[in-house]
C-alpha cells in the first residue's frame, strides 16, 4: 500500500516539477532581460550566478559523492575547464548577449533547438546515425526540419501584431544611469545560433568528461567554479569599472540569486530526478511550456508584440521538437530492447558454459 501511494505521489510530483522548471526558466529570462537592459553586463551576471550555483550544489557533492573528490586528477580538471568554457563562457555568455539584443519570447525558442543542433552535429561527426529506414528515424528527421523551418519563420516573418491583452505592465527606466536600449536582431540571432552550437558541443564533450570523471554533483560544482573564474576574467576585460561589479539590494542581486539557486541548482537536481525515473527525454517534453509562458510574460510585462509570424513559428518549433523527441525515444526503446536481448543471450550462453 505504501509503495502504491509512493508511486501515485511520484506520478503527480514528476510532471509538476517539470512545469516548475519551465516557470523558473521564464522567470530567469524576464529578470535577465530587465537587468541587462538597465546596464548589467552579461558576464558580470554569469560570474556571480555560477558562484551562487557552486555554493548551492556543494553540499550535494560532499554528502552524496564524498569519495569522488579523491578521484580528481589533471585529466579530469582539464575536461572540467573545457566543459565550463563551452557551457558557461560560450553557450550561456552568447545566449545572454542574444537575449539582450532581442527579447525573451524570441530567444527562448533557441533553447528548444539545442537537442536538434546537437543531433545534427553528432550526425556530422558520425557519433549518431540518421536511421532513415526506420519510422522513428524518419520522424526524427522530419522534426529536425520542422524546427529549422519554424526558427526561420520566427526570425524572418513578423506579420500582423496580435493585441490579445493589456501589455507593458513593467516600465523599464531607460533614462537611468547605465541603462541602454539593446535591440539588434541580426546580431542577436547570430549570438543565439552560436550559443546553440556551443551547447551542442558541450553535450558531446560531457560524454568524454563522464567517462573520465563519472560524477554528477562534483562535476557540476567544479564546472560552476571554473565557469565563474572564466566569466569574471572575461567580464573584467570587457568592463573594468568597479561600479559594474558592485552589488546592491536591488533587482540585479535578486536576478543573480534567483538564477544561481533555481536555474543552476534546483533545476539540475529536479532534472536528475526526472531522468532517473522516466528517462533522458522526459524533461525535454515540457520545454514547450517555457516558450508559451515566456511569450505571454514577455508580452504582458515588457510589452513585446505577439505577431502572427512569431506565433506560427513557435508552434512549428514545438511540433518539430515533439516529433524529434518521439523518434528519439522510440529509437532508445529499440536499442534498449536489443541490448537486453543480447544480455539475455549472453547469460544463456554463460549458463550453458557452466553446465
Amino acid at each position: 500500500m505504501e509503495s502504491q501511494k509512493g508511486r501515485v505521489l511520484e506520478s503527480a510530483l514528476l510532471p509538476l516539477s517539470m512545469v516548475v522548471i519551465q516557470i523558473l526558466v521564464m522567470g530567469m529570462l524576464i529578470l535577465s532581460k530587465i537587468v541587462m537592459n538597465n546596464g548589467m553586463q552579461p558576464y558580470v551576471l554569469l560570474g556571480y550566478r555560477n558562484i551562487i550555483g557552486a555554493i548551492f550544489v556543494a553540499p550535494f557533492a560532499f554528502f552524496f559523492e564524498r569519495e569522488m573528490g579523491k578521484k580528481l586528477n589533471m585529466s579530469s580538471l582539464v575536461w572540467i575547464f573545457i566543459n565550463a568554457t563551452l557551457a558557461i563562457s560560450m553557450a550561456l555568455g552568447l545566449y545572454y548577449y542574444g537575449l539582450r539584443d532581442t527579447n525573451a519570447a524570441y530567444s527562448v525558442n533557441f533553447l528548444n533547438l539545442i537537442p536538434i543542433v546537437t543531433f545534427i552535429i553528432a550526425v556530422i561527426l558520425r557519433l549518431e546515425r540518421m536511421r532513415l529506414r526506420s519510422t522513428a528515424g524518419k520522424v526524427k528527421v522530419l522534426g529536425t526540419l520542422l524546427c529549422v523551418g519554424g526558427t526561420m519563420i520566427v526570425s524572418l516573418y513578423k506579420g500582423k501584431a496580435l493585441h490579445l491583452w493589456p501589455t507593458h505592465l513593467l516600465k523599464l527606466h531607460h533614462g537611468a544611469k547605465g541603462a541602454e536600449d539593446h535591440h539588434h536582431w541580426l546580431r542577436g540571432t547570430l549570438f543565439l545560433v552560436c550559443s546553440c552550437l556551443s551547447y551542442a558541443f558541450w553535450f558531446i564533450t560531457q560524454v568524454k568528461l563522464f567517462k573520465i570523471f563519472p560524477s554528477k554533483y562534483w562535476a557540476t560544482m567544479l564546472t560552476c567554479v571554473a565557469g565563474s573564474l572564466e566569466t569574471v576574467v572575461i567580464g573584467i576585460i570587457i568592463d573594468r569599472e568597479k561600479s559594474a561589479w558592485m552589488l546592491k539590494w536591488d533587482l540585479q542581486l535578486l536576478t543573480i540569486v534567483y538564477s544561481g539557486v533555481f536555474n543552476t541548482g534546483l533545476t539540475f537536481c529536479l532534472i536528475l530526478w526526472a531522468v532517473a525515473r522516466r528517462g533522458p527525454t522526459y524533461p525535454s517534453m515540457f520545454n514547450s511550456l517555457s516558450v508559451i509562458f515566456t511569450m505571454i510574460a514577455d508580452s504582458v510585462l515588457l510589452g513585446t508584440n505577439i505577431t502572427v509570424g512569431s506565433l506560427l513559428g513557435t508552434f512549428v518549433i514545438i511540433g518539430g521538437l515533439y516529433a524529434f523527441l518521439w523518434g528519439k525515444g522510440n529509437e532508445a526503446k529499440v536499442d534498449g530492447t536489443k541490448v537486453a536481448g543480447s544480455d539475455e543471450t549472453q547469460t544463456a550462453l554463460d549458463v550453458n558454459d557452466d553446465k
